[in-house]
């Protein structure tokens, strides 16, 4: 099974509704996407609709990925710490009603640590989590001291990991992340790590190892789908329909890789 992040070149020329947007996704071969969980890129407040019309389209709805402007507040007891606190409620309370099985949360970077506010807030997350039966994947980015504080504090059968192979190599590539929380991965953002932003190109475009990370996204027994969260940055030369042509080639590659 593969997926695509649904977000991937809104604002950059390819700004097709995302009805019609989930509709290419599936025409191109995905089986199935990962939504953006907020009115921002222009998705506006009907956002949640966006499930229906991916379902319709016929494509899984893998997971969501809360909102990440505000991550670095978590920990801070004041209003804007409990504002993210009861975004990431929200979202726990959204994938039941819209029965979506994970959602994707950036814990605050190194910069911020994760203090007792922090911790206790995220108790009430996952014990809510827990109560829903939702899953809540941690991503690696430049926090990989609090991503390992809270997979290894929190070992609730709700709580994993997110893997990031750009974030990875860019951020901690000396830190094996696959074979310290392989086993309790949850969903897998695949990247490359070229271009104009040095992340979000399609694999196979930048610097990354594929080989070595896919064989061991395979030790780990992950079965989820090989899912790619690219952007179209450094493809404008492509229409959005070849873009999902290239990506599906690539997420095929990737998954071939697994075997």
């Amino acid at each position: 099974m593969t997926g695509i992040y649904d977000c991937f070149g809104y604002g950059s020329g390819y700004d097709v509704p995302f009805e019609e947007r989930y509709k290419l996704i599936r025409k191109s071969g995905f089986d199935c996407v990962m939504l953006w969980w907020s009115n921002q890129f222009g998705r506006g407040d009907g956002y949640q609709e966006d499930v229906r019309l991916a379902r319709r389209a016929g494509l899984f709805v893998e997971n969501i990925h809360v909102p990440v402007h505000e991550q670095n507040n978590l920990s801070l007891d004041n209003l804007s710490g409990e504002g993210v606190f009861q975004s990431y409620l929200q979202c726990v309370a959204d994938c039941c009603e819209y029965d979506i099985p994970t959602m994707v949360i950036h814990l605050p970077n190194d910069n911020n640590p994760l203090n007792q506010t922090g911790i206790r807030r995220l108790a009430e997350l996952i014990n809510k989590a827990e109560q829903k039966n939702i899953q809540i994947a941690f991503e690696n980015l430049s926090n990989i001291k609090n991503l390992k504080i809270v997979l290894n504090k929190f070992t609730s059968n709700n709580v994993g990991y997110c893997y990031d192979s750009c974030h990875h190599i860019n951020y901690a590539p000396d830190e094996d992340l696959l074979g310290m929380y392989g086993n309790r991965l949850m969903a897998i953002h695949l990247q490359d790590n070229g271009g104009s932003h040095n992340q979000h190109q399609l694999p196979f475009d930048g610097n990354i190892n594929w080989d070595t990370v896919m064989e061991k996204i395979a030790c780990t027994g992950y079965r989820g789908a090989t899912t790619l969260e690219p952007m179209n940055w450094d493809y404008s030369h492509l229409n959005i329909c070849q873009f999902l042509e290239l990506a599906y080639e690539r997420a095929k590659r990737l998954d071939y890789l697994r075997k």
